[in-house]
């Protein structure tokens, strides 16, 4: 059972911060250090302050990140930032943006939904950590309140609540923004009872899967054992509809570096025992290092569509294709886990390349330093190849899109994918209501 409802955000208040888009900001997992110092300097009340605050040498127990994340939340509702609007209301979320050249639409509402134990009603379908929930949990009792939604996933043949979505649209948008990646975002407030109650009902026996956000749907269910207020039984939730057209994955790519006598001469003739290899060489003299790139990426999608499991290598002076031609060493390296799990081109990485050739097991992973995930938005694959390039980086692993149905039969199967599985474009903007519990 999926109980959800309506509740009265608290919204950047744009007749005291002129421009309210210049207030939210990304999810704080995905904020690096210079989009950090950006958020800070673009407005003094930006949400950034409150999710990923400035550490400092001098912090205490008295003052950190999270008791100034609490005083600015505090402040700001108190001169009038921050305002609470005065009907309860479940928001309406459209974000437009491009995807080589061809235009999406992704369409979400976001409500309070009661939090249920991780099983049938919710799935989650990624490996999560201590340290982050940890972050998230501080943050959580120093403000008591959510300020960024968690994004899950239902489905609805009849488009109910997506039908009610492009009604509200209609309206004057509360907020409308570009960000930086040129993706719009506008927020509307559905607030008519009728609209209300039939997004209720339609939710009630759905079953979701986390999309974004694993580790904040994590810290409420710590957080709502500990609190003794009811309202802490409920967590602030975009969700969006696993069947409209404008719900986009995109790939994770990996880039290992800092392992101790690696040799990419000896990676690929290990990896030829399960891999059909396949090169494309270059010559730098020649400038056909771009034509090499777009045939290694040109064969991963044909080998992708016909259900292959295919990456992208780049260890310097050649691109290949690995094509995973002996499936039984997935049954021997993981023989207690579905056939679902099993065929994910980011499961095969992770135990036959990263684990069993490089040594990069679970526990490593989880401890940093030798991969970097790197997000297929704009410019990564040509930024991860000049990392090899320079040296920074030895190996680079290009990823094909996890397919809805794959996340759907493995989160079926009540199993997990590795970390950083899923891209889901774009993310879902932090600040844009605000839960105070």
């Amino acid at each position: 059972m999926m109980e959800v409802k309506p509740f009265k955000a608290f919204r950047f208040n744009a007749e005291v911060v002129s421009d309210a888009g210049g207030c939210v900001a990304p999810p704080y997992d995905i904020i690096s250090p210079t989009q950090q110092q950006m958020l800070y300097e673009k407005n003094e009340y930006n949400i950034v302050r409150i999710i990923k605050g400035e550490t400092t040498s001098s912090d205490t127990a008295d003052n950190n990140p999270y008791t100034r994340a609490a005083e600015f939340f505090n402040n700001w509702i108190e001169k009038g930032v921050l305002k609470q609007d005065a009907e309860e209301a479940v928001y309406a979320y459209i974000q437009d943006f491009d995807l080589a050249g061809t235009a999406f639409q992704r369409l979400s509402f976001i409500a309070l939904a009661k939090l249920e134990e991780l099983g049938k009603t919710v799935r989650d379908h990624e490996q999560t950590f201590d340290e982050p929930k940890i972050d998230r949990l501080n943050l959580k009792r120093a403000t008591t309140a959510d300020f960024e939604p968690v994004f899950m996933l239902y489905e609805d043949e009849q488009n109910i609540a997506d039908n009610i979505i492009e009604s509200a649209a209609g309206q004057k948008p509360l907020i409308d923004f570009l960000d930086e990646q040129d993706v719009r975002h506008r927020l509307f407030a559905i607030t008519v009872k009728d609209s209300i109650d039939a997004i209720v009902k339609m939710m009630f026996d759905k079953s979701c899967i986390i999309a974004d956000g694993h580790h904040r749907y994590g810290t409420g269910l710590i957080y709502s054992r500990q609190s003794p207020n009811p309202a802490a039984g409920y967590q602030m939730i975009a969700f969006a509809n696993t069947l409209h057209k404008g719900l986009v994955i995109l790939a994770t790519h990996r880039l290992v570096g800092n392992l101790r006598d690696f040799d990419p001469v000896k990676l690929i003739a290990a990896l030829k025992e399960n891999f059909e290899i396949v090169e494309y060489k270059f010559s730098p003299k020649n400038g056909d290092k771009a034509a090499a790139k777009q045939k290694m990426l040109s064969q991963m999608k044909a080998e992708h569509i016909n259900g292959k499991i295919v990456f992208g290598i780049h260890s310097g002076k050649v691109f290949y294709t690995a094509v995973l031609k002996n499936k039984q060493a997935m049954d021997s390296a993981s023989s207690s886990l579905s056939n679902s799990w099993k065929s994910l081109d980011v499961s095969v990485l992770h135990k036959l390349i990263l684990e069993e050739s490089l040594g990069l097991n679970d526990e490593r992973l989880a401890g940093g330093g030798n991969v970097e995930y790197i997000k297929d938005t704009n410019n990564a694959i040509d930024e991860s190849i000049a990392e090899i390039d320079k040296g920074r980086k030895q190996a680079a692993f290009f990823m094909n899109p996890v397919k809805m149905e794959q996340l759907k039969a493995v989160t079926d199967a009540g199993e997990k994918m590795p970390q950083k599985s899923t891209y889901f474009f774009p993310k879902i903007y932090s600040g844009l209501t605000i839960n105070k519990l």
